[in-house]
């Protein structure tokens, strides 16, 4: 198969960007977009020309870190799904396929298509955590969970936090991410404790990042590669405003 893709190269994040075309010839249907790129930078590099720059890792859907914008949409075509998910067989031959990385204000770009997006860590490390003792493990049984409990809470921790939620949202709202973080502890007994501080700093954290708020776009949902539910909005909306009245009351 042959392709036609335009791909945003930018030197620094100061430097100016645009798009350049790049033309791939006998492309495997089912060679992966990430491997198609591999293949367009042996070439770059065989004539002496700067490879393109991009993240990735797992390669299996698992990490998130090949977020990537493929023709308008967060990751591709293929939802739920990841960009290195994506195969050449998802186009039709011939056809331009446009490739940009994530544009949100709280990813600052690094080079071409690779973003920097710690502002998740930052959030993450403002309260995703529990008080646990240190030592042996404990025995896994010593605290009950209800079974329906136990399901939301691993339904909201499959979030790989590749931000796909925020690149695909009008507003670059990161509600989604925060929400499955919120809502994975708060679903739990062992995340009673820290419960007011944790959203309390999460939701801060978010808003001192820069992201900006829901507008009910849904746009987060569609696109997110572990079909993180809408619901986990919900959760920590709840969670806020309870722990925002009773750190009210507490002053």
């Amino acid at each position: 198969m042959n392709f036609n893709l335009r791909v945003w190269r930018q030197k620094s994040p100061k430097s100016k960007g645009k798009l350049i075309d790049y033309e791939t010839a006998d492309i495997s249907p089912n060679t992966s977009l990430l491997e198609m790129l591999d293949i367009l930078n042996e070439q770059l590099t065989e004539r002496g020309e700067e490879p393109i720059a991009f993240d990735s890792d797992c390669r299996e859907g698992i990490c998130g870190t090949c977020s990537m914008t493929i023709n308008g949409e967060a990751h591709g075509p293929n939802h739920p799904g990841t960009a290195c998910q994506v195969y050449m067989r998802s186009f039709t031959n011939g056809q331009t396929i446009v490739i940009e990385p994530f544009r949100a204000r709280a990813f600052p770009l690094v080079r071409d298509l690779v973003v920097d997006r710690s502002a998740f860590d930052r959030i993450v490390q403002a309260g995703g955590f529990i008080t646990a003792r240190i030592g042996s493990a404990p025995e896994a049984n010593s605290i009950l969970v209800p079974k329906h409990q136990a399901d939301l809470a691993m339904e909201a921790a499959a979030c790989i936090g590749c931000g796909a939620c925020v690149a695909a949202c009008p507003n670059a709202s990161a509600m989604l991410f925060t929400g499955a973080k919120v809502s994975h502890l708060a679903f739990l007994p062992q995340g009673e404790p820290e419960r007011t501080s944790r959203v309390l700093g999460m939701v801060r954290a978010m808003d001192d990042e820069g992201f900006g708020n829901c507008s009910n776009n849904y746009e987060c949902v569609a696109v997110c590669p572990a079909a993180i539910p809408g619901s986990v909005m919900a959760k920590m909306y709840r969670e806020y405003a309870g722990a925002t009245l009773r750190e009210t009351v507490a002053e």
